[in-house]
């Protein structure tokens, strides 16, 4: 039992307990055995029930099988940075013969990103989330990253990036992740970014556009839009254009845009139920910016919306998502009133790991 709680596994007193002298162990390809120590035997079936079984999915995250110079199985937890011979999905087993499930696998609000993609592999998946250096967008970026894909955190900040990139390597060092910039205020760096990522020629499989502005002034970015709006939209709305050839490539993809439910309490169309540009990048005197970034979340869904009627017949879909209610990040910091509203409401909303964009749980 030792080794059962060195690889983390709880004990119970099931049907499934081994008799004493018995050990239970996997082949390299998932097939459960059973060791009698006393008898010095091995055998495929348990020795209470007469079952065969096998071990379902992939190895946890940072996880990794390997075999000694014996050629036995051994398991190493990077993380954790410990080895044992115990194989850590033997608490999620199933018979060789199961019976069809008769219910299937929910998630709530408390769900977290790994608990999702628990047992995915996405090795050769590659995955650009933009504002990836912190809040969900850190949790979405690692969750993928450590499950095997080719993670870019694109974002303004290098120097964040950086740190977020070494984070997620101090999870698990053989994470492929790295950082560019991406400057969402600033369409040329839009234009350099996707440029750059092209040079990579590599596909793209998923692109999550997180970043957000919350709570500013009223300023101008240098292409003279009001800040929120660039930031929040027609930054990702131009990054998507400029890369949509590559998603139409990799397909199946898919681009995951990140909106709220604040979206219902605006709208953009003037009296005579016209779309009124001068509402999307509002002058100083008709500016607010609770109103502000509530328009731009609309303009995701708006977005989201049509770009995957049009792709989504080339193998390309596109979802809008409401991260949570009121969930605790650092997009308040723009004004104290609201990092204190966050604070208060912060024990009665998600927390940050549950809110993960994970997104790509069909591939």
């Amino acid at each position: 039992m030792a080794a059962l709680r060195y690889a983390g596994l709880d004990d119970t007193d099931s049907e499934d307990e081994l008799p004493p002298g018995w050990e239970e162990r996997t082949t390299k390809d998932g097939w459960v055995y059973y060791a009698n120590h006393t008898e010095e035997k091995t055998q495929w079936e348990h020795p209470k029930t007469g079952k065969r079984k096998r071990v379902a999915g992939d190895l946890p995250y940072g996880w990794e099988q390997e075999t000694d110079e014996n050629g036995q199985v051994f398991f190493v937890d990077h993380i954790n940075k410990r080895t044992t011979y115990l194989d850590p999905r033997l608490a999620f087993t199933v018979d060789d013969n199961p019976t069809k499930p008769t219910t299937r696998q929910r998630y709530d609000g408390s769900t977290t990103a790994m608990e999702v993609l628990q047992g995915r592999d996405f090795t050769g998946k590659v995955v650009v989330v933009t504002g990836a250096n912190s809040g969900i967008g850190f949790e979405t970026a690692k969750s993928f990253a450590l499950h095997g894909a080719h993670v870019i955190l694109a974002c303004r900040n290098m120097a964040r990036a950086s740190e977020a990139v070494s984070r997620i390597l101090e999870e698990w060092h053989k994470a492929k992740v790295e950082a560019m910039t991406l400057d969402l205020a600033l369409l040329r760096s839009v234009q350099h970014f996707a440029e750059a990522f092209k040079a990579k020629n590599v596909p793209l499989h998923v692109l999550v556009c997180n970043a957000a502005a919350f709570a500013l002034s009223w300023s101008l970015t240098k292409d003279g839009l009001e800040t929120i709006f660039q930031v929040n939209h027609l930054g990702h709305f131009y990054l998507v254009q400029l890369l949509q050839d590559v998603l139409c490539r990799s397909a199946p993809a898919r681009v995951i845009v990140v909106s709220s439910e604040s979206h219902r309490f605006t709208d953009i169309n003037d009296s005579l139920g016209k779309l009124d540009f001068s509402r999307l990048s509002p002058s100083k005197s008709d500016y607010w910016a609770m109103l502000a970034y509530n328009r731009s979340k609309l303009c995701n869904i708006l977005f989201s919306n049509e770009l995957h009627r049009r792709l989504s017949p080339r193998g390309v879909t596109s979802n809008a998502v409401h991260p949570g209610n009121m969930m605790y990040s650092n997009i308040h910091r723009g004004w104290w009133v609201y990092t204190l509203l966050f604070t208060l409401a912060r024990p009665f909303t998600k927390s940050m790991v549950s809110d993960c964009l994970v997104g790509g749980r069909h591939f």
